[in-house]
């Protein structure tokens, strides 16, 4: 013990001194304004930043920490293939099967979290994300078939007890109005809806091609005026519900063009009623006015900013952040809608 105590003072000194030392830093070079559509057309979306590890949001290792990366070496805290994000206040979590967990940024505080389940388990294919009414962010792992949930302040994530079992439960969609859970079960072609108590309230769907039939959905959003949005992935559309779950139309087709849907993936809607739509396939963002016109497409296949490499989940916060999981770069891309109503 006298040994460790004798190894750990100078460790502990040197870290002390450092952590009260100024840190220079180097500005960034100054880049040129990222912007669609270009000019001489109005802007209408602009790029902000990217992440992929805490540093990049401005949030440093603590003294602890710091510690440990001495004694263990460091532990590189980044995304590995995130899949979905979604951001409550100043908290971004990110869900990434290849670090085996949910990504915590809490940029007010200065703190990062992995997150995991209730034992210190990882979680092999968290795959969706959702936010919840009272700061709770809520997870689909498509391996385990099973919902978490994300309590504010917590560092694990607990199973929710619902009453109706899951084959392969991918998107994930709250209502704020009902606090009901919508849950695309892909494997099932259906969207399976639940109360507060966890019992099944309503169950939609089944395979097919007809109006309100899928083939293999994946992700879901539901937007404040109640519209329930759903990526029909090999129907090759998106699929639209209104507030009483009712279909409410639908567009997309396969194919190669603009507006066209060949490998839909997340789907979110901003203050004006735009609908944007992750396309792996297209490496790009496409954006749609409410009623599924083609708009605007941002994105091409590459590791630049503005670029994407199999882009899957898309959220957007109340001020028009538009959030990207750019999955096989490894990062989170972030841009900001700076147009008026279309």
């Amino acid at each position: 013990m006298a040994a460790l105590a004798r190894l750990l003072l100078p460790l502990t000194a040197a870290l002390a001194l450092a952590a009260c030392m100024p840190t220079v830093t180097t500005p960034e070079p100054r880049q040129t304004p990222l912007v669609w559509p270009p000019a001489p057309d109005a802007p209408r979306i602009a790029f902000v930043r990217s992440f992929s590890r805490p540093e990049d949001l401005g949030i440093r290792r603590s003294f602890l920490q710091k510690l440990g990366d001495l004694l263990f070496g460091k532990d590189d805290a980044r995304l590995v293939k995130p899949m979905a994000v979604v951001a409550v206040g100043d908290l971004i979590y990110v869900a990434d099967p290849g670090a085996g967990g949910v990504h915590r940024f809490d940029t007010k505080e200065g703190d990062y979290d992995l997150i995991r389940d209730e034992e210190g388990r990882p979680l092999p294919s968290p795959v969706g994300l959702a936010r919840g009414g009272a700061g709770e962010v809520y997870v689909t792992d498509s391996e385990l078939a099973q919902v978490f949930v994300i309590r504010p302040g917590a560092r694990d994530a607990q199973p929710l007890a619902l009453r109706t079992p899951l084959q392969q439960p991918t998107g994930i969609a709250y209502d704020a109005a009902t606090g009901r859970l919508f849950v695309v079960d892909t494997a099932a072609h259906r969207v399976e809806v639940f109360a507060r108590d966890g019992s099944l309230a309503e169950s939609f769907g089944g395979r097919g091609r007809a109006q309100g039939q899928f083939n293999y959905p994946t992700l879901a959003w539901r937007s404040p005026q109640g519209t329930l949005y759903v990526t029909d992935t090999l129907n090759f559309r998106v699929q639209m519900f209104d507030a009483a779950d009712r279909f409410a139309g639908t567009f997309g087709a396969l194919g190669d063009g603009s507006g066209d849907l060949p490998r839909q993936k997340g789907v979110a809607t901003d203050s004006f009623g735009h609908i944007y739509i992750a396309d792996a396939l297209f490496n790009a963002v496409q954006v749609f006015d409410a009623s599924g016109r083609f708009l605007l497409s941002l994105g091409a296949l590459g590791r630049e900013r503005g670029e994407f490499w199999l882009p899957t989940g898309v959220f957007i916060d109340e001020t028009d952040r538009l959030y990207v999981a750019d999955s096989f770069n490894h990062r989170v891309q972030v841009f900001r809608y700076v147009g008026g109503a279309t």
